[in-house]
């Protein structure tokens, strides 16, 4: 049994803490995990929030390939409908052309913050192009020059690397699974953000059932959730028993994940929309490293995946270091 273990990280800004700080664990974070042998380590894509402080993903991960050696880096993910596919194939060929073989890029559907960073971000825009329209086109800026049929014929997104940035798809619905399966990409599916078993499994079903395989690739599913490992089940109980998961859904049949009820009171006045919210626990696999090695093994042949990213919110740095210690130690001579 083989098992790929990646690092999902958040630049969280916990209480005490300045937003450099917190971009500082970030950086030490992504040197720990190459150094404990994580396959990969990406960094989120958040907006107009004092909690988080990673609202850059593609300046973050030069900073951070600049910072390690060997592990692969990316984006958990970049928000594509704000962005100019252009421009994005642009900042990737260049990371993609200093550090050969080490970008990964993946690409989210959220809004990455509440409607008026949205509003703001995509300013002037009347209409937006769909996600997959917008897809398409990222695509071949990263590989080439467009085609005849392009109103911009011959336009490069240079430089062209001679190895582009791999695309990844980010997702917690049957609609992101069935556009990663069209489209021949690497599926990570968020059960952090959407914790429903069954929708999970219906997801990653679809998404290898209906794979295309004309672009000579194999489906690839990876599944994101939230871990923390601790030397105690009392101290890993204690540190995952104040985190809720909070749903909202607006008047207009729009629905979105917040960390807590007032983000969700907020999102609906910024939205100017009635709205209903779902307060659960956050679902966390936690424990000591023995309780989380049965957890995910169970978790794995549950859905069938072999590969994940962990996301681990401690404020104590030390403690979340410590963590995937653990993991590694869970795991020994069984990660790729």
């Amino acid at each position: 049994m083989t098992l790929t273990f990646g690092i999902l990280d958040q630049s969280i800004v916990f209480p005490g803490q300045t937003a450099a700080e917190a971009l500082g664990n970030t950086v030490k974070l992504a040197q720990q995990a190459e150094a404990l042998g994580y396959e990969r380590f990406w960094v989120a894509e958040h907006h107009d929030s004092p909690v988080t402080a990673g609202s850059s993903p593609e300046v973050l991960i030069a900073f951070l390939l600049a910072n390690t050696s060997s592990i692969r880096i990316g984006s958990g993910g970049v928000m594509l409908q704000h962005y100019s596919p252009y421009k994005v194939a642009e900042n990737f060929n260049v990371l993609a052309s200093l550090a050969p073989g080490r970008v990964e890029l993946g690409i989210g559907r959220a809004p990455g913050g509440l409607p008026r960073s949205t509003k703001a971000l995509q300013k002037g825009i009347a209409e937006p192009a769909t996600l997959d329209e917008k897809l398409t086109e990222l695509e071949g800026f990263l590989h080439g020059k467009t085609g005849e049929d392009h109103p911009l014929a011959g336009l490069e997104a240079s430089p062209l690397p001679v190895q582009p940035a791999d695309v990844f798809l980010l997702g917690t619905s049957l609609s992101s699974a069935k556009l990663a399966a069209e489209r021949g990409y690497p599926y990570a599916f968020a059960l952090f953000i959407n914790n429903d078993p069954a929708l999970a499994s219906q997801a990653l079903d679809l998404y290898r059932s209906s794979f295309n395989t004309e672009h000579g690739r194999k489906p690839k599913a990876i599944l994101a959730l939230s871990v923390i490992a601790s030397d105690s089940e009392e101290e890993a109980n204690a540190i995952a028993g104040q985190m809720k998961s909070v749903r909202v859904t607006l008047a207009s049949g729009k629905t979105v994940n917040v960390g807590s009820l007032a983000q969700a009171e907020e999102f609906a006045r910024q939205a100017g929309e009635t709205y209903t919210v779902e307060e659960r626990e956050a679902d966390i696999t936690r424990g000591t490293k023995e309780t989380v090695r049965k957890r995910l093994l169970e978790i794995k042949e549950q859905y069938g995946v072999d590969e994940f990213i962990f996301t681990t919110i401690i404020p104590d740095f030390a403690k979340r270091v410590r963590s995937f210690e653990l993991l590694k130690e869970a795991f020994q001579g069984e990660l790729v």
